[in-house]
């Protein structure tokens, strides 16, 4: 049975004009040019909150106005470094709160692109689709909603991602991840609308390529998130060869990779004439729901999830190996751009 309905397909045909044939991305307050995106992060969260948080009931985390005050003092730090733009691709079963950046965005005037997805099966939300895919094809429910969210809003805010988010567990993309893919993949056909992803440990990415392109994504409309969670450059080329690009995405988080393996690994990326495949970012979350860290820890969430360390830091160690600023302006304006654009890349070159 075909998952998507007529007036669906009406729809998504209206949202492909709006988001690629036309130049523009859909931010939480409303399309914009592509032109106008400037400077933007890939890969930032306002908040998280893991399936199971809000059981977590004597340690819910901060409130609405903590949460308002703190994601905006984010972003005023990340206007004063001239970024005007930034995607927070947390997936639905992630404590997604599109009114948090809606809010935060009408406050500020910075734009956030907000997704649609759902989360690997380790720690995503997924009791439910496993109760749910006792009676029918979760699959083609989780593409239906996929779609809707794409084309209607989500929920009753009216508020649509700009893009799909997928993810994959270490070493292994399971049944329940596998059908996530699929899903995405028909809503990114069905749409016109770009797909991120989330690995670990710099594994899965291929398949990752391998599933969404089957689907009929082309490669091009897929970033593989977190490729700088390996070092080895010819699984980084194997992904630029497939026609994706690499998310860069996790500078400071010292535990999972030393940021100065991450800039050497970048270094030889551009040297081999992929920089205009790359885009880059923190994974920094500035508000956690629930207490998932222990509380004597809070104190240095702030300095570890900081989304202002590529250009305090990673910056000025990307100069000392004589990357240039109009390379670093590559990375931070025109891929972003061109990506959610949908411009062919370019032939690679070195």
């Amino acid at each position: 049975m075909d998952p998507v309905g007529e007036a669906t397909r009406t729809a998504c045909r209206t949202s492909q004009l709006d988001q690629g044939q036309i130049g523009t991305v859909q931010t939480v307050t409303g399309p914009i040019s592509t032109a106008d995106l400037g400077r933007t992060l890939m890969h930032e969260h306002l908040t998280v909150g893991y399936a199971g948080f809000e059981a977590h009931s004597s340690r819910p985390g901060p409130d609405r106005a903590e949460m308002v005050a703190m994601c905006t003092e984010r972003i005023r730090q990340l206007q004063d470094l001239g970024y005007s733009s930034m995607l927070d691709p947390c997936p639905s079963d992630l404590g997604r709160d599109v009114g948090l950046m809606v809010e935060v965005a009408e406050a500020t005037g910075f734009n956030i692109v907000c997704a649609t997805g759902l989360y690997k099966e380790e720690e995503g939300g997924t009791a439910y689709w496993h109760f749910k895919a006792q009676f029918e094809d979760v699959g083609a429910v989780m593409a239906d909603q996929f779609i809707s969210e794409l084309t209607d809003g989500v929920g009753s805010t009216g508020v649509r991602p700009g893009i799909i988010k997928c993810a994959t567990g270490p070493g292994a993309m399971s049944d329940y991840e596998h059908k996530v893919f699929e899903a995405a993949a028909l809503a990114a056909v069905a749409t016109g609308v770009p797909i991120t992803t989330h690995t670990d440990r710099g594994t899965m990415g291929d398949l990752q390529q391998e599933v969404l392109t089957a689907g009929g994504v082309s490669a091009n409309r897929v970033i593989i998130g977190h490729s700088c969670g390996s070092t080895d450059t010819d699984y980084h080329m194997g992904l630029v060869a497939g026609g994706s690009y690499l998310g860069f995405d996790r500078f400071g988080l010292s535990a999972l990779m030393p940021d100065v393996d991450r800039v050497t690994s970048l270094v030889r990326l551009l040297e081999l004439g992929a920089g205009d495949r790359i885009v880059v970012s923190h994974d920094s979350v500035w508000c956690w729901r629930g207490e998932p860290f222990p509380a004597a820890a809070a104190g240095l969430l702030s300095d570890v999830f900081d989304p202002t360390r590529f250009d305090r830091e990673i910056v000025p160690m990307l100069h000392d190996h004589g990357v240039t600023d109009e390379q670093i302006d590559v990375l931070v304006v025109d891929n972003p751009r061109r990506f959610f654009e949908g411009a062919p890349l370019p032939e690679l070159r070195n």
